[in-house]
């Protein structure tokens, strides 16, 4: 976490924002993707053909999670993991979960 220069407002940095502008334009490819599946319906579309598209998206959404959970990992855990007490066994329990409920997709 930073302090900006009006020294009021904290700014905090998370494990994504070193890829933020790659992390928006594979969102908005999903997006994309998300709409087209919209268009297939509105278009009637053979569902087989729907599905393939759902698999693909639903593909990119996880591996977009994964990449996002790796930097989790290695910047806030590994944050406060250096840094020890509670705030390090929140964030490893706040991880597990999140690998719960990214195995439940």
């Amino acid at each position: 976490m930073a302090v900006s220069d009006d020294s009021s407002v904290e700014v905090h940095h998370y494990g994504y924002a070193k890829h933020k502008d790659e992390h928006l334009k594979r969102l908005r490819r999903i997006e994309g993707q998300v709409r087209g599946l919209q268009r297939m319906v509105d278009d009637d579309v053979y569902c087989i053909d729907i599905l393939t598209q759902v698999s693909a998206s639903t593909k990119a959404l996880q591996s977009f999670a994964l990449q996002l959970l790796e930097e989790h990992l290695a910047h806030c855990v590994a944050e406060a993991t250096a840094k020890g007490g509670q705030e390090a066994d929140e964030k490893v329990k706040e991880a597990t979960a999140a690998i719960g409920r990214l195995m439940r997709t």
